[in-house]
């Protein structure tokens, strides 16, 4: 699931169309976190708000905003329980809501491509695209170990072509630690079966997922080693206007 912001938008219906996706646990990219441009909302607390979850965490992985001036996070996590005043002061990253209690969040940072590259952005008037220059930011991802047994993972790696196989390697790796029993989810920028190929890990759910009124392509996946095919239910996509992605949405029995 992404959230992007635009100036002008109005946000008071984010958090529950977030919640109304039903799901115990939710995994979130392109979040803000006390930016202007978003109303200053606490995008991640107030989702577990709508949801009546306890337990949220947001990574930043800049602080500042993606289209002004920012600088790298270091490797703060802000909780439910605790959170930082750099964080706070505005930032932007990935997050988890939880309605199972969580016994620990993890982070790994991931670093970022020195180069962009201009990308295709579907015009959601017209329909067609066109090309704009984008920075790469830093990346990372987020683990919520749960009270369950599962670890559930969130990221969003690089748009930028080589760079984010690699970071998918290292994400592999630190995924392997926590176990058998992984989630491994987000916006991979990766088509088709990349990620699953190049993980070695099976993707649960195989759907288009961008553009999200006329989805022509695969972005994001929900990935694991420990869960067999006949024990997952896929459940319908819900449209929702917050986000220019579709969320996936599963349950594992």
């Amino acid at each position: 699931m992404t959230i992007p912001p635009k100036s002008g938008d109005d946000f008071s219906g984010f958090a529950q169309a977030a919640a109304d996706l039903g799901s115990d646990v939710i995994a979130i990219q392109e979040v803000d976190h006390g930016l202007a441009r978003s109303n200053n909302a606490f995008q991640t607390s107030e989702i577990a708000i709508a949801m009546g979850a306890k337990n949220w965490a947001f990574a930043p992985a800049i602080i500042g905003s993606p289209e002004g001036k920012w600088e790298k996070a270091n490797n703060d996590i802000a909780t439910n329980i605790e959170s930082t005043s750099v964080v706070d002061s505005g930032s932007y990253g990935i997050g988890i809501v939880s309605k199972i209690s969580v016994i620990k969040w993890h982070r790994l940072n991931l670093g970022r491509s020195i180069v962009g590259m201009p990308l295709l952005i579907p015009d959601t008037e017209t329909g067609k695209a066109k090309a704009i220059y984008i920075k790469d930011e830093p990346r990372l991802a987020l683990a919520a170990e749960l009270e369950n047994g599962w670890t559930v993972i969130n990221t969003h790696l690089s748009f930028v072509p080589g760079v984010n196989v690699f970071q998918l390697s290292k994400l592999k790796k630190w995924a392997d630690s926590f176990g058998e029993r992984v989630l491994l989810m987000g916006d991979f920028n990766l088509p088709g079966s990349i990620p699953a190929i190049g993980s070695k890990w099976q993707s649960l759910i195989l759907q288009n997922t961008y553009p999200s009124w006329k989805p022509k392509i695969q972005f994001d996946y929900i990935l694991s080693k420990g869960v067999a095919l006949k024990d997952v239910i896929q459940v319908p996509t819900t449209k929702s206007a917050i986000s220019d992605h579709l969320p996936l949405t599963i349950e594992v029995n």
